[in-house]
């Protein structure tokens, strides 16, 4: 049963995003931007996710142009970087929306995502492990003392988090549950820490496949992660950011083959980075809604932003008087 009512609720949705997205912004020096929401299919900019998901596109019919809907704009934001000659230390944020009609709708998974996508440029010497969980931490603080303001509002919600992330490759993960799959080796460890940063998200491991499926072409394997939080509400895990250390020549030439996809280093954005045009970068995307699933202590992502779901899943949730808008 909800602790809020959908009027409460609307109301600290907006306290949690206003909180958080001036805290981020603040700590990482980011500046908000405005952001498409498509792109032109033939640039190579849109974000391939795994590589499997296909974009919802159209014509651009005056002027024969396909256009995508983005699914994220892991590639945008460097290319916007360059463009608006940002220097070291410098970044940008946004809010991205995106359609990914291929998602498998459940209690934290909707055609709609929302959620902050940013970016920041940072050094060459800056593309090590210690200088992305030193990015990591800055970012756990955030969530940290968002959680302390919404919970100072709202005395009856519970505070979810420990004091500090812990941070763990995949291949230590693999290693530690060596007969779990991938997915239950997330929820292990989530439950035991309460909040982690799983690193080195793409290349395959020692059992021979990788921990999860990433684009080859903006993250880094070696150098990327996810934030992982324990949901006491639904007692599972869940993902709230998605990030890393951008790729760069070397990186990208190594992925892109592995994946099988060199065909598309012709493409602009890739021809961009192999001729070091580019600037280097961290970045990564936040969950809006699912920030404000886990910290208002929903059980429905759908009780925090506004979707499409199947009759079948508005019955089930109307029976555990789960309402969602």
């Amino acid at each position: 049963m909800s602790k809020l009512d959908i009027r409460e609720t609307q109301i600290a949705i907006k306290l949690v995003k206003d909180f958080f997205e001036k805290e981020l912004s603040n700590k990482l020096n980011l500046i908000r931007v405005s952001a498409p929401l498509f792109v032109k299919a033939d640039t190579g900019l849109n974000d391939n996710l795994t590589g499997i998901e296909k974009p919802v596109s159209f014509n651009m019919r005056r002027y024969n142009q396909r256009l995508e809907i983005v699914q994220s704009l892991a590639k945008w934001k460097r290319m916007a970087l360059k463009r608006y000659d940002f220097k070291i230390g410098e970044g940008i944020y946004t809010d991205m929306d995106a359609i990914r009609p291929d998602e498998e709708l459940s209690p934290i998974h909707s055609i709609y995502v929302d959620q902050w996508d940013w970016e920041k440029v940072i050094s060459k010497e800056d593309r090590n492990e210690e200088y992305l969980k030193h990015t990591v931490r800055i970012i756990f603080d955030v969530f940290k003392k968002t959680e302390k303001m919404l919970n100072d509002a709202y005395p009856f919600l519970k505070n979810k988090l420990p004091d500090e992330i812990t941070f763990i490759t995949t291949q230590e993960l693999e290693d530690t549950y060596p007969y779990s799959s991938p997915e239950e080796r997330e929820k292990l460890i989530a439950k035991e820490h309460k909040a982690v940063f799983l690193m080195k998200i793409g290349d395959s491991l020692n059992s021979g496949i990788p921990h999860d499926n990433r684009a080859p072409d903006y993250d880094d394997w070696k150098l990327n992660g996810d934030i992982l939080f324990w949901n006491p509400v639904l007692e599972d895990v869940i993902e709230l950011s998605s990030m890393g250390i951008r790729v760069d020549k070397s990186s990208l030439k190594r992925q892109m083959k592995i994946a099988g996809r060199q065909k598309d280093m012709v493409l602009p954005y890739h021809k961009m980075l192999l001729d070091d045009k580019l600037p280097q970068t961290i970045g990564g995307g936040i969950g809006q809604s699912r920030i404000c699933m886990f910290f208002l202590e929903k059980e429905h992502i759908g009780q925090v932003q506004a979707s499409v779901w199947t009759e079948e899943m508005i019955k089930e949730c109307e029976k555990n008087n789960i309402f969602l808008l």
